[in-house]
């Protein structure tokens, strides 16, 4: 787990980089190789990896517009994605999805701009798992914004009807772009909506990796067993903006310092540490995942873009 949130923040290290090539000196969002908006998940790692060391490459997930650490735990490949965010011709869609619409069929990964959209399609790729009598699960992540949207309901109560193996993990990261929970959601604890559908509602304190991994394993399992689905709520942090170039000026004075000393990277390395983790190994598992990122970078920026007469390919008329 460790492996991969080094992994995950590495990568967004290397995205911070080249998006703001050629966006200076005043900031343009649609300049640089990297044009748009771009969401980092720094800080959110352990949701993804608590989580994802369940499961399989059949098991299915969907994920938000803040992919890349969901992504990089279930296994999408690296050189795939880099060459996608970078538009190249052999990223996972051709260049055309970018990175808020990542899809890897190798490993049943996708994820969309839309906040709630995979709840649904995670509902049916359990269903359709049940129906063939697999014991594939799927995961829909979402943020705690997406708790307040009609698909959060609806699906959470088709899925408790049907019995289907799906886990719903909420990423809570207390703000909504730019909006504090508090001044958007009813209730303190989106995990307590679990009752309405007579489904277990666990909340996950801490941004911890290995709690996470402990709630995640029984809710996986039970949803392998037939037992139905589950909400997961896990206490996280965004250490970034809401997008790159976002000013955060909704931010009290003092609460980004406080946030990175909350670094669940920093934490965990120190923790796996005192559990007597030789730091040689620690240090070698990070030059390990910081290779392999940077080999996909590398990979992504000598890709060839595009050919012009491809635009119309995949395009159902």
């Amino acid at each position: 787990m460790y492996e991969k949130m080094v992994e995950s923040r590495h990568f967004e290290d290397l995205i911070k980089r080249a998006y703001f090539e050629g966006k200076q000196p005043v900031f343009n969002m649609a300049k640089g190789p990297l044009p748009g908006e771009m969401h980092l998940s720094d800080g959110q790692e352990p949701c993804a990896v608590g989580v994802c060391a369940h499961l399989a490459p059949q098991d299915s997930v969907t994920a938000t517009h803040r992919p890349h650490h969901i992504a990089i735990a279930k296994g999408v490949n690296l050189n795939a994605m880099a060459s996608e965010i970078f538009g190249r011709a052999n990223g996972l869609s051709g260049g055309r999805g970018g990175h808020m619409h990542l899809f890897d069929k190798a490993v049943n990964f996708c994820c969309s701009g839309i906040i709630a959209q995979g709840m649904g399609p995670a509902v049916g790729a359990a269903m359709a798992s049940k129906l063939r009598g697999q014991p594939d699960v799927a995961v829909a992540f979402i943020g705690e914004g997406a708790a307040n949207q009609g698909a959060f309901h609806e699906t959470l109560n088709l899925a408790a009807v049907w019995r289907a193996p799906v886990v719903f993990v909420i990423e809570d990261n207390a703000y909504g772009i730019s909006v504090a929970k508090r001044a958007a959601t009813a209730i303190e604890r989106n995990a307590d909506r679990a009752a309405a559908y007579g489904i277990p509602g666990v909340f996950v304190p801490g941004n911890d990796p290995d709690l996470v991994f402990d709630v995640a394993g029984e809710a996986i399992a039970r949803a392998r067993a037939g037992e139905g689905p589950s909400l997961i709520e896990i206490e996280t942090i965004r250490l970034e903006g809401h997008f790159m170039g976002d000013a955060e000026g909704y931010r009290p004075e003092g609460e980004k310092d406080a946030l990175h000393a909350r670094d669940p990277i920093k934490l965990y390395r120190t923790r796996l540490e005192n559990q007597g983790v030789p730091p040689a190994d620690m240090d070698k598992i990070e030059q390990v995942a910081k290779q392999r990122v940077s080999a996909a970078f590398e990979h992504a920026r000598q890709s060839p873009a595009p050919v012009p007469e491809d635009a119309f390919t995949t395009v159902f008329a």
